[in-house]
């Protein structure tokens, strides 16, 4: 498999805005003034699907070729991957397929995924008891499967958030890209190292579900015995070899933050952010507050990757108090 590159993210990028907006980046006063940065949110929770999926999805689909799409496309997902090859799916006419995990699945993106025209079919545990299916069902109904991360279309479609930043922020010092499979952080690292090699580009899981982050620091691609993290956009145990490939060889740093510090993240973002973000989203955020001290006097964007979050839960976050 060949890993994209910085001129596949440019390709994708002309494809891709027939279809989707360029999203807003702004400078967020109150987090600012509380980090001692210049702090800029990319607001990838104000796409069509409520995430930053949505690029790589659109890339990867309208770009197949016309007999894969004519097959029909099975993916897994615990929402936004799978609401963006649901979207893309609708716009170039492809039958779409999804396996969700039954167990502890996002309501509202089960819902979206549905409306967009999708086939969901729910498996498992988690994604990965998921993903398990989907291969089985790929084999036996003959269906493109579509990897949730090892797909190069799909990261040089995410990519295209790099090229945004930079065209808004050409001073930008610092990129901090939440990981769950490590795509959004896989393609902005294309994007800097070739238009800037001293931006330090930072990846952000939860301790909770950390196999990305071992992955990273071992060199390893084994699965992590353990997922328990309450934020499904970071949900996985086993790490992905496309991504890993290019973030052992570009990213500068990784950090864990746990599930509690997303939470303040969160309620952070709305309250002085005015923005409604889901825990995946919220963890650039929490990242950067906890390398508060190395961020001071920079410049800093934090990619919010996404914003679909049920309404109960985001309720429960904002009202709760910090300990």
């Amino acid at each position: 498999m060949r890993p994209p590159t910085f001129t596949d993210v440019v390709a994708a990028r002309n494809f891709i805005s027939n279809y989707l907006p360029k999203t807003p980046l702004i400078r967020v006063s109150a987090i600012s003034e509380n980090l001692g940065c210049d702090y800029y949110a990319k607001l990838e929770n104000l796409q069509p699907v409520g995430a930053f999926k949505v690029r790589g999805g659109v890339n990867l689909v309208g770009t197949s070729d016309a007999k894969e799409r004519e097959r029909g496309l099975v993916t897994a997902s615990t929402g936004n991957h799978g609401q963006s090859i649901a979207f893309a799916g609708r716009i170039f006419k492809t039958r779409v397929v999804i396996y969700a995990p039954a167990e502890n699945v996002n309501p509202i993106k089960l819902e979206a995924m549905r409306n967009l025209g999708a086939e969901v079919r729910l498996q498992g545990r988690d994604f990965d008891e998921a993903r398990l299916e989907t291969e089985r069902a790929a084999r036996e109904e003959r269906l493109r499967y579509v990897h949730s991360a090892n797909e190069p279309a799909l990261i040089s479609g995410v990519g295209t958030i790099g090229l945004e930043i930079f065209e808004d922020l050409q001073d930008v010092d610092v990129i901090i890209a939440p990981a769950g499979g490590g795509s959004c952080a896989a393609g902005i690292c294309l994007v800097a190292r070739e238009l800037n090699p001293n931006v330090k580009v930072i990846a952000v899981q939860s301790a909770e579900a950390p196999a990305m982050w071992h992955a990273w620091r071992k060199h390893s691609l084994d699965e992590f015995p353990t997922m328990n993290t309450r934020h499904e956009g970071l949900a996985t145990r086993v790490p992905f070899e496309l991504t890993n490939q290019i973030l052992w060889q570009h990213l500068d740093d990784f950090v864990l933050v746990n599930d509690d510090e997303i939470d303040d993240a969160i309620r952070l973002l709305a309250t002085k952010g005015k923005q409604v973000v889901e825990g995946a989203g919220a963890a650039s955020l929490a990242g950067a507050i906890k390398l508060k001290d190395e961020l001071r006097g920079k410049k800093v964007v934090g990619v919010v990757t996404g914003g679909n979050i049920a309404p109960a839960t985001f309720a429960s976050i904002v009202s709760a108090t910090t300990a």
